[in-house]
């Protein structure tokens, strides 16, 4: 057993049972962002929050000392995404990377946006041509320091 067979389970269980992840992070009390991501295996709960999880989805008190492990980060099969919708994705870095790099490095100067002090909001935004998907991402600034 690894935490990739833990993750399988977690989805087979949410499609058998129309588990929606706004109703798990709302059990286990974080965001719907966060608490998905650690449920796909990319992030580590708390034996609490391990408890509520397993609780939802069927686990064992095994399968939940997994979901307390630290994940191995990265979860995209292939360099270059092939599923269309995490392919936007890449193309959105792709083609705006380099605007978005040197517009927060002329406001903030040299360093980087962590994904570790990082919160982000996913939500449905009505609209007359066609709903939109709205993301704000929100990453603590760290600067390079010079030594």
């Amino acid at each position: 057993m690894n935490r990739n067979d833990i993750t399988e389970k977690i989805i087979t269980a949410k499609v058998a049972q129309g588990i929606k992840w706004d109703d798990v992070a709302r059990q286990v009390g974080l965001s719907k962002e966060w608490v998905t991501a650690g449920c796909l295996g990319q992030m580590t709960f708390d034996s609490a929050q391990a408890r509520v999880v397993g609780r939802i989805f069927g686990l064992t008190e095994e399968e939940q000392k997994w979901l307390q492990v630290v994940p191995y980060k990265g979860s995209l099969p292939t360099p270059v995404p092939t599923d269309p919708l995490i392919y936007r994705w890449y193309e959105i870095v792709s083609v705006y990377g380099t605007t978005i790099k040197e517009l927060i490095h002329e406001e903030f100067g040299d360093g980087i946006m962590s994904a570790i002090d990082f919160s982000m909001d996913i939500v449905r935004q009505p609209d007359p041509k066609g709903d939109r998907v709205n993301v704000v991402l929100s990453g603590k600034f760290l600067p390079y320091k010079a030594y």
